[in-house]
C-alpha cells in the first residue's frame, strides 16, 4: 500500500531561509548550474505548484544523481523487451529480488511471446508460485503473450495505448517499458518515488499521477531519461521507507525533508549503476543511532 503523503507545507520565503553550508559535492561545474536552472524554470512555467526548492537546487539534485550513476538500469533481470515486460508485470507489490528468483527458470524456458503462450497458464502459475497474486499474474502473463503473438507480430509495442491495453499493464508499467526499453523520456512512479516526492517535498502529491506530473514539471530535459531509475535507487538504498539513511545521501544539504538527520552531503562518487545492496558509509561516517 502506498504511504500516506505528508501534509503540504508552505514554502519558505527567500528572506526566511537560513543560509546552508555547501559541501564540495554541491559545487556545480562552471556554467552548468545556471543553464540547468534556466531549463527548470522554462519547463515548470507559471503553472507548477510551489515547492521549497530554488530552480538551481532542483538542477543540482539531478546533476549529482547523474554523477553518482551515469547509466542506471533496472534491477529486474531480463533478456529482451518481452521478458522485461513480464518482469515488470510480476513486480507489482513485490521486491525485484523476489521477482528475479522466480523468473530465472521461467525465462530459461520461455523468453518470447510465442514460447510463453505455448508454455500455458498452468506452467506459468507453477513457476511463479512464490510471487504475490501469482494466479492473477500468471493469467495476465499468458494472455498478454497471446495478444503479442496474435496482434503485434510477437513484438512489444512502443505506444502507450497499446501497452496499457495489455492485461496487467497500467500506466506505471507502460512508463517503465517506454523508458527502459525504448528510451522514451517518461517517469514511472512506484512507492519509492511517491515517497521521495512527498518526503523531501520536491514533487508532492496524493497519487502517483500527481507526483509524476510534479516531477515532469521540474526535471531538466537533459536528466529525464534516467530520472526514474535515479529516484528508485535513491529511495531503495538511501531515502528508505522506515528511516532515511542521511549519512550516505549526496543531497542531504539540499533536502527539505522533516526527517533528515544531517545537513552535510555525502561525498559524491560514481557508484555501480544498479547496486546489489545498501551503499557503504563514507570513511569515518556513522549511521544515525549506530
Amino acid at each position: 500500500m502506498a504511504e500516506k503523503a505528508p501534509a503540504a507545507k508552505r514554502a519558505p520565503k527567500a528572506s526566511e531561509k537560513a543560509p546552508r553550508k555547501r559541501s564540495d559535492a554541491s559545487e556545480p561545474k562552471a556554467g552548468g548550474a545556471s543553464a540547468l536552472a534556466r531549463a527548470v524554470r522554462a519547463k515548470a512555467g507559471a503553472e507548477a505548484p510551489p515547492i521549497p526548492y530554488a530552480p538551481e537546487e532542483v538542477a543540482e539534485i539531478f546533476r549529482r544523481f547523474a554523477v553518482q550513476r551515469a547509466h542506471p538500469t533496472s534491477e529486474l533481470e531480463h533478456v529482451n523487451t518481452f521478458t522485461l515486460l513480464v518482469a515488470v508485470v510480476l513486480s507489482a507489490q513485490m521486491t525485484d529480488a523476489g521477482v528475479n528468483r522466480a523468473t530465472r527458470d521461467l525465462f530459461a524456458r520461455a523468453a518470447t511471446p510465442e514460447t510463453m503462450a505455448a508454455l500455458g497458464e498452468d506452467a506459468i502459475r507453477e513457476a511463479i508460485r512464490t510471487i504475490g497474486f501469482f494466479r492473477t499474474k500468471a493469467r495476465n502473463v499468458h494472455r498478454l503473450s497471446e495478444i503479442l503473438r496474435d496482434r503485434h507480430g510477437g513484438e512489444v509495442p512502443r505506444e502507450r495505448a497499446a501497452l496499457e491495453a495489455l492485461p496487467g499493464v497500467g500506466r506505471k508499467t507502460a512508463n517503465v517499458i517506454m523508458n527502459t526499453a525504448f528510451g522514451e523520456e517518461t517517469l514511472a512512479v512506484d512507492t519509492h518515488i511517491l515517497r521521495i516526492g512527498n518526503r523531501i517535498r520536491i514533487a508532492p502529491g496524493k497519487t502517483p499521477e500527481a507526483v509524476e506530473q510534479g516531477f515532469l514539471a521540474i526535471i531538466p530535459d537533459g536528466f529525464l531519461r534516467h530520472a526514474h531509475h535515479w529516484l528508485i535507487l535513491h529511495g531503495r538504498f538511501v531515502c528508505k521507507a522506515r528511516k532515511p539513511d542521511c549519512a550516505v545521501c549526496v543531497i542531504a544539504d539540499l533536502c527539505r525533508a522533516d526527517e533528515k538527520t544531517c545537513d552535510t552531503a555525502a561525498p559524491l562518487v560514481a557508484l555501480p549503476d544498479a547496486p546489489p545492496g545498501p551503499q557503504p558509509l563514507p570513511p569515518g561516517a556513522k549511521r544515525p543511532g549506530g
